[in-house]
């Protein structure tokens, strides 16, 4: 076992767990609710983070403020960060997913000659832990997927989003749940700083099955291990990092503007990290993309490189404004240097050519392949119009990409005879 898994307060394992059971108990109410109690849910939500705005930026201003004391970078600050229009955003989403069609419970998959029916029924989990970085929206997100899929939830977040987490959970989710006829404990936070409270949040398998991890690097994938060891199952976001290769009859302008739109933000994971361009036009076209780089306040890493080719600059909070740049002899190699250099979350290709193009991403194995766009778009409100609870780059059957309410679920065989109707 890990140090941080050993030295886990008796009081932390504590709290932890009676978020978990007051979980558990408000979770049966949502595996009843009907779909319109689940979505009056979410709508209230949205109408509370705009009543509670004042509320919610003030906590968000206290957290930022201790944040900038303790040194925080400001790409972990803009991450932490809850302005108006991020909140309109958060409300926006809310509604859209309110909007959403709820998945049927039940899909014939047979109706067999000896009069039986064979379906296929969907089964909330029960209780979903999520322990997840310093970003308050995030917390509003895996709740409200977690309500979308009628499961509890336990979230722990980063000690520097805790007060504006809270807020969220007070002023928003709390008492959305009340108004909706929903049993307000299906949605806990864990209240404690300490990070041991993450290892404990993966200890308990009886009450807490299954946990979503997101985080940086290292310290995820430990988490992960210790899940493991108590029989935890996780859906893990520890690596990113967008690999953009550049085809050798690549558009320089279309280069310069998906190069751009890669860096937007430099603090989440699907941003530009590695950019791979053809051997055959590295030199014509490296100039013009270092100074678009300049321009962009970035700083290229240049071969012969120091540090591994894949290595995801987001989690480097002093030098997180750097891409890395290589050359790479067609569309094969960039593919497999893609596979086997990086986390696989996800790649894009520049290119005309409709067969370069094909080869490039029939090769590649990652949560998502572009062509002509950005890695951007692997989220979930931009790729399928929904809040996410982290995106998922396991190498093994089960959702893969941005995991939603729709991937939360149990599935279960029944059969029944064809003239019951259940």
């Amino acid at each position: 076992m890990s140090r941080n898994e050993n030295s886990v307060p008796r009081s932390v394992q504590e709290a932890v767990h009676a978020c978990a059971v007051r979980a558990k108990q408000g979770s049966a109410a949502l595996a009843r609710a009907s779909d319109a109690e689940i979505d009056t849910a979410l709508r209230a939500m949205a109408e509370r983070l705009h009543a509670a705005r004042g509320t919610l930026t003030a906590a968000n201003q206290d957290d930022l403020r201790s944040a900038t004391s303790s040194g925080m970078s400001k790409a972990l600050q803009d991450r932490l960060r809850l302005t108006g229009p991020r909140l309109e955003d958060m409300a926006a989403g809310l509604r859209t997913l309110a909007d959403v069609p709820h998945e049927p419970r039940d899909r014939v998959l047979e109706e067999r000659p000896d009069g039986l029916v064979l379906l296929e029924r969907r089964r909330p989990v029960g209780v979903i832990g999520a322990n997840f970085e310093a970003r308050p929206n995030v917390t509003l997100d895996v709740a409200s997927q977690l309500l979308k899929s009628r499961n509890g939830g336990v979230l722990r977040t980063g000690s520097a989003a805790l007060r504006s987490s809270q807020a969220l959970i007070t002023h928003v989710i709390t008492p959305a749940l009340t108004d909706a006829g929903l049993d307000p404990d299906a949605i806990q936070l864990v209240p404690s700083e300490d990070r041991a409270a993450a290892y404990a949040l993966v200890s308990l398998p009886g009450t807490v099955p299954l946990v979503i991890l997101r985080g940086s690097g290292e310290s995820t994938r430990e988490l992960g291990r210790a899940a493991a060891r108590h029989g935890v199952r996780t859906l893990a976001h520890a690596d990113g990092g967008g690999v953009l290769y550049v085809g050798r009859d690549a558009d320089e302008k279309m280069v310069h503007e998906l190069v751009s739109d890669s860096l937007d933000r430099l603090g989440v994971c699907n941003r530009l990290n590695l950019l791979l361009i053809d051997r055959a036009v590295y030199e014509r076209l490296l100039p013009g993309i270092l100074k678009a780089l300049e321009d962009l306040g970035i700083t290229a890493s240049l071969p012969p490189h120091t540090h591994a080719r894949g290595y995801e600059w987001s989690l480097d909070s002093e030098h997180a404004a750097t891409v890395t740049i290589d050359a790479a002899d067609g569309p094969l190699e960039a593919a497999r240097i893609a596979n086997e250099e990086t986390s696989g979350l996800a790649a894009a290709v520049i290119t005309q050519d409709p067969d370069a193009a094909a080869r490039f991403m029939d090769t590649y194995g990652g949560s998502g392949v572009f062509w002509n766009s950005t890695t951007r778009l692997l989220d979930g409100f931009k790729l399928l119009h929904l809040p996410e609870t982290g995106i998922n780059i396991d190498r093994v059957p089960g959702p893969r990409g941005p995991v939603t309410y729709r991937d939360l679920y149990l599935r279960q065989y029944v059969v029944r005879p064809a003239s019951m109707r259940s």
